[in-house]
């Protein structure tokens, strides 16, 4: 029966693996393979040929780190169009047309060199941005809304997984004798475009989401049977009674806008606790490592030899630590596993000090030292705007939280090479700090999700905000109906054992 712990079926498996390769995959990606030396010398070339000069060393840091932070800002700005796109074209339907802003920019960085115009990679590293932006929202949206509780929390990883997959495919194919040397970069950054063809040709045969066919089309007949194919059994009653309640919660309060829902104060904490884990994750440092990261081996001491294979043995670790995730993928994962980049960001600088004074830093030691920082809390907080949030204040929640995400990501992106330059090694004890404030958070205001519907989760919420709310079998939890509530413009005081 439905009510049974269910299993993962064929459908539902291929549905995760085409949506994770067409869109996370490239993601990550994009984030890792930017980081070659022969591109900063087509972009000096360029500037010669042009000017008849080389570059200034301080332009060129602007220059380079404006080429990497471009995608952190396009993917903020594909975040600000989840919303919009998702509730009217669907989330299977957005995933389709985001493979535009894929296939578009891959063209442009592969023949970048051909047209001698660096200008073109900077724009490109935009519009791929949004592509990354829209797919990291969408994506684990998508899936969450596809899964059974059961399997919520594995599934949701699997966006990070694919992320990681596609740093350490970029890795391996920015090795010098693949594709990272003179004449192999622009097929490198070009080759982008083909997990978004992929997708552009298989997902048209897989179900849009269930939730909403039935809560923002009203289409119960086309949920019922997407979710019979989903779960490979006709019995799907208990699941779309609790989707009716969603869609009954949803035209009581109506579909939030992003200011509404950054004013309401039944959603208050779930609100601020996914704001604080998105900046926790981004500003963790983690990001600046696969940005930079032949760069901080070199000036570790590793020799100029060994940095590329050192970079690919972080990239081949991180995968190994996200696909442990997947087993123990509910919200205790994120205090969990937070501690780890944090204990990463305060042995760093003693690393990377060690190496730049004794120069004796062998490639070994220096994977065991910084391969940490990459334990995925990553897709956590994704995983929880699902399951935090009803489909009426979803898409505002993944376009508040996606906003955040993307824009620390730019500032990593765009200030770490100053920091460096003025802290050093050093400068990890900054996301050290970070860090360690969001495990705190964390610990004390986020709640286990594990195995819980929407329905519950909100309930538990509610409590936390300070809001009562009913909720049985047949009575749809409305917190418009509540005495006292934000419906009869009442501020109630938080509860005080919260």
């Amino acid at each position: 029966s439905s009510s049974s712990p269910q299993k993962l079926t064929i459908l539902l498996t291929l549905v995760t693996l085409v949506s994770t390769f067409g869109s996370s995959f490239q993601y990550g990606y994009n984030v890792s393979v930017i980081n070659s030396p022969f591109m900063q010398n087509f972009y000096n070339q360029t500037y010669m040929d042009r000017y008849g000069t080389y570059m200034d060393s301080n332009f060129q840091t602007l220059l380079w780190s404006l080429t990497v932070s471009m995608f952190p800002l396009g993917g903020f700005f594909g975040s600000l169009l989840v919303g919009p796109l998702v509730n009217n074209c669907g989330r299977k339907g957005t995933l389709l047309i985001n493979n535009l802003f894929s296939i578009v920019p891959a063209i442009l960085m592969g023949t970048s060199e051909v047209a001698k115009t660096f200008e073109g990679i900077i724009l490109s590293r935009i519009i791929i941005g949004i592509n990354a932006g829209l797919s990291s929202n969408v994506v684990p949206m998508y899936l969450g809304e596809m899964s059974p509780k059961n399997l919520r929390g594995a599934i949701g990883v699997m966006p990070q997984l694919f992320i990681t997959i596609g740093i350490l495919v970029a890795q391996i194919l920015g090795l010098k004798s693949i594709l990272g040397n003179r004449e192999g970069w622009p097929v490198l950054l070009g080759l982008t475009g083909i997990p978004a063809v992929v997708e552009l040709i298989l997902l048209p045969f897989f179900p849009e989401s269930p939730r909403y066919l039935l809560i923002q089309k009203g289409n119960e007949e086309q949920a019922r049977k997407a979710l019979q194919k989903l779960r490979g059994w006709d019995n799907v009653d208990d699941e779309i009674e609790e989707m009716g309640q969603e869609d009954q919660s949803e035209k009581q309060e109506g579909r939030l806008s992003v200011m509404n829902l950054c004013t309401f104060q039944a959603l208050r904490w779930q609100l601020i606790s996914i704001i604080a884990m998105m900046m926790g994750q981004q500003l963790s440092g983690v990001n600046a490592v696969f940005y930079y990261a032949d760069r901080i081996f070199e000036s570790s001491g590793v020799e100029a030899n060994a940095v590329q294979y050192v970079t690919v043995g972080i990239g081949a670790v991180n995968v190994v630590m996200t696909c442990l995730a997947v087993s123990i993928s509910q919200s205790p994962t994120t205090s969990n596993s937070l501690p780890v980049p944090f204990l990463a960001g305060g042995s760093a600088p003693v690393v990377l000090h060690h190496a730049k004074t004794s120069r004796d830093l062998n490639n070994g030691n220096c994977c065991s030292n910084l391969q940490t920082p990459p334990f995925p809390s990553g897709p956590i907080p994704f995983v929880l705007i699902t399951e935090m949030f009803l489909q009426s204040s979803r898409p505002a929640a993944f376009m508040v939280g996606g906003s955040v995400h993307w824009l620390c990501n730019f500032t990593v992106g765009l200030v770490f090479l100053y920091m460096e330059q003025a802290l050093g090694a050093y400068s990890f004890l900054v996301f050290c700090v970070i860090c360690l404030a969001t495990i705190i958070y964390i610990f004390f205001i986020v709640p286990e999700t594990k195995n819980k519907t929407f329905m519950e989760i909100n309930q538990i919420m509610a409590k936390r905000n300070g809001v009562e709310v009913a909720m049985g079998k047949e009575e749809l939890m409305d917190i418009k109906a509540v005495p006292g509530t934000w419906n009869e413009k009442k501020e109630v005081p938080m509860n005080s054992t919260l």
